[in-house]
């Protein structure tokens, strides 16, 4: 079992220079406590995201930090021209150490590609062009490639990545289908659902990995929840509670300042969410409990949490991944990952 952090990067009301100082703190506790990877979002004209370029604060954690990987989650594609986000992929590996995850996508939020002048309707088709175009010249000397949005003859790629052939991929699996298909292409994932819907998911890759890729070790296949640990159970859901509804505010802005609808809602308070599994909050007991359960029931083996969020202080962060260290992720990581035995049963069904 292996431990990662989930960062919307969303506005807390702090001036904006304290916060990404506050930010980069806390990505040096997790860098000091062994933490496998750190993994940001991307987001547009919305307080959800203060990384509207996560490559740029990602430089920041690549000379703050030592051992922690890191990386986009993910980046929006349709919003780049691929030669500069390849370049920019180099240079980050590059300036890490080789350090560097990447993610694509096509972009969660279609108000937000509405503002750059992007046909959400277009968008996966733009996204799975750049995305070759992307992997080539991460992986050649030139660049020749020819399709509907992008066109490149004999291209010299001067900067390639350190880790070869191209640095790990990522995917953010939402659905069976989904899953399955980035089995096939051996990517590691993330899930942020609720608990049934994370087995489901994984049930699918598991079982496609099967299929495709026999008895090779497993990428990681993530489960992400807002994790919130306190001296008691009382103390965590006061402050998950307090934090969680300015991050929903954030969440909603969009839709609600264009009366749009919300993609991959959330209730808008934490005890709901809780209940679907897809937060935490409780005394370092309470917190290992629920992810013990949770692992146990969707065969997981990469623990991503949300530890920053809302109006969360830095100190009341610190204080939260202090405890989840200390107390949650050693007992965890003595944990042997067992495959829940109804996913067990579809991995190895023909």
């Amino acid at each position: 079992m292996e431990f990662g952090v989930f960062d919307h990067l969303d506005r807390a009301g702090t001036p904006l220079p304290d916060y990404y100082e506050d930010r980069l703190k806390i990505v040096e506790a997790f860098d000091r406590a062994g933490f496998y990877g750190y993994h940001i979002a991307e987001h547009h004209a919305t307080p959800l995201g203060m990384a509207p370029s996560p490559n740029i604060f990602l430089a920041a954690v690549a000379q703050r930090t030592r051992r922690l990987r890191f990386g986009p989650m993910v980046y929006v594609v349709p919003l780049y021209h691929p030669l500069r986000l390849l370049a920019e992929i180099c240079m980050l590996d590059q300036m890490s150490g080789g350090r560097l995850e990447v993610s694509f996508g096509r972009g969660a939020s279609p108000i937000e590609l509405d503002y750059f002048g992007i046909d959400p309707a277009q968008a996966q088709d733009m996204y799975n062009e750049a995305v070759e175009v992307i992997l080539r010249g991460l992986t050649n000397r030139t660049l020749d490639f020819h399709g509907k949005y992008f066109s490149f003859d004999n291209v010299p790629m001067e900067l390639a990545p350190l880790q070869t052939p191209h640095p790990p991929i990522w995917y953010g699996a939402h659905a069976p289908d989904s899953a399955a298909r980035a089995a096939r292409r051996r990517l590691n994932i993330v899930n942020l659902d609720p608990t049934d819907e994370v087995y489901l998911t994984v049930a699918s890759y598991r079982k496609t990995w099967c299929e495709t890729q026999g008895t090779a070790p497993l990428p990681k296949i993530g489960l992400g929840r807002f994790v919130v640990v306190a001296d008691t159970d009382a103390q965590a859901m006061r402050l998950a509670s307090r934090a969680y509804r300015p991050w929903y505010d954030s969440f909603t802005f969009l839709p609600r300042l264009l009366k749009r609808s919300q993609t991959h809602p959330r209730p808008p308070e934490f005890e709901p969410l809780m209940a679907r599994g897809q937060g935490i909050a409780g005394s370092p007991a309470t917190v290992r409990h629920h992810l013990q359960a949770q692992i146990e029931a969707t065969g997981c083996n990469y623990v991503v949490g949300q530890f920053a969020f809302g109006d969360m202080t830095r100190d009341e962060a610190l204080h939260s991944i202090g405890l989840f260290v200390d107390e949650v992720m050693p007992a965890l990581r003595k944990t042997e990952i067992r495959v829940p035995d109804a996913v067990q049963r579809e991995a190895v069904h023909r």
